[in-house]
């Protein structure tokens, strides 16, 4: 049988390769504007950061997202940021423990 591809993509933050679902992708519209794409389809050039709250506190005090888009950005998206991810941290480490 064959195996299938694993899509990898570049942390921004840490430049690790690491597997699309293990990375949360952030995007700007043509608009201009910067949101959380949580269904990893929308439209626009995104970046990805990885499922980790220090990476997120990282990306906040170095202004990362800003700098890669172009624009920017107030301390509200990074806080909403770092909360989606520890969420998603929480999620992860839950469910892997009871497999």
């Amino acid at each position: 049988m064959k195996k299938r591809k694993i899509p990898m993509r570049k942390d921004i933050v840490t430049g690790e390769m690491a597997p699309k679902k293990e990375l949360v992708r952030i995007v700007r519209d043509s608009d201009g504007h910067v949101s959380i794409d949580e269904t990893g389809k929308e439209s626009g050039r995104g970046a990805y950061i990885s499922i980790n709250v220090e990476i997120a506190r990282k990306a906040k005090a170095e202004h990362t997202f800003e700098k890669v888009f172009s624009t920017t950005l107030d301390d509200n998206f990074y806080d909403d940021l770092i909360a989606y991810v520890d969420h998603k941290q929480a999620r992860k480490e839950l469910f892997e423990d009871g497999q």
